[in-house]
């Protein structure tokens, strides 16, 4: 593997990119190089690498029904980390193939579209993620604060009063499909044979991007709202049922 052209590491296993970005390594700088010599020149040992792409290889990520097991602040705590995983990890290696691929003919006019729209479509991104964790996340831990007695039964009523969580999942599902325009503008992610690796690549991270968004946006809009607003239903209750006992 050592002695493997990137170029053919890659088109064997487009994740091997994505890995070598992690080692701080722009895969379509360096495609008719080898591993060794890619290593040698960043200063990094190849055994490194291997391991890294294996142990993503290993990751799996937690089924719907998995997660529906488990109480609500250990899905808000798996939002979280994934959140955490799009912004520094994933979106800063697309950020980084729109902006350092070069390639000529329709796809550079593709391209030169992409680097106008993926940093537009990132920043919305980032404003939806800390909008969802200062108002959807802290509510539900309000919530949990109320429930476990840390405000006055007033004050809490009037917590429960503004903001419902059902709103929020209504403005929620608004934000459900992020993409369409970059979809749009790359023929939903086809290209022919003969395209170039690196645009290749590009696609396939861009689609596997928007599927970990659809899957993400289906967790919370069917396990974590729905989880959200139960609990709200039963802090009220119980609310309510102390300020008649008093």
């Amino acid at each position: 593997m050592q002695n493997k052209p990137i170029r053919d590491l890659v088109s064997d296993n487009y994740v091997f990119a994505a890995v070598l970005h992690y080692f701080g390594i722009d895969f379509y700088q360096y495609e008719e190089s080898s591993l060794q010599e890619v290593c040698d020149k960043f200063k990094v040992n190849p055994n490194h690498l291997i391991e890294e792409l294996e142990a993503w290889a290993l990751i799996k990520e937690p089924t719907k029904e998995e997660l529906f097991l488990h109480p609500i602040e250990v899905l808000l705590a798996y939002l979280k980390k994934k959140h955490y995983f799009f912004v520094r990890q994933e979106l800063p290696f697309l950020s980084n193939m729109v902006g350092g691929i070069k390639v000529s003919g329709d796809y550079a006019g593709i391209l030169a579209d992409l680097k106008i729209m993926f940093p537009l479509f990132v920043e919305d991104f980032i404003h939806h993620i800390h909008e969802e964790e200062s108002r959807v996340f802290k509510r539900i831990k309000l919530l949990q604060d109320i429930e476990s007695g840390q405000f006055a039964t007033v004050d809490a009523l009037k917590i429960l009063e503004s903001s419902p969580i059902a709103s929020m999942a209504h403005a929620h599902e608004d934000h459900d499909d992020e993409m369409v325009g970059i979809r749009k503008l790359t023929n939903g992610y086809f290209l022919p044979e003969e395209a170039p690796l690196s645009m290749k690549i590009l696609y396939n991270e861009l689609q596997n991007f928007e599927k970990e968004l659809i899957i993400h946006a289906t967790i919370e809009d069917e396990l974590l709202f729905p989880k959200a607003v139960q609990l709200e239903i039963e802090v009220l209750r119980k609310v309510k049922k102390q300020i008649h006992s008093n």
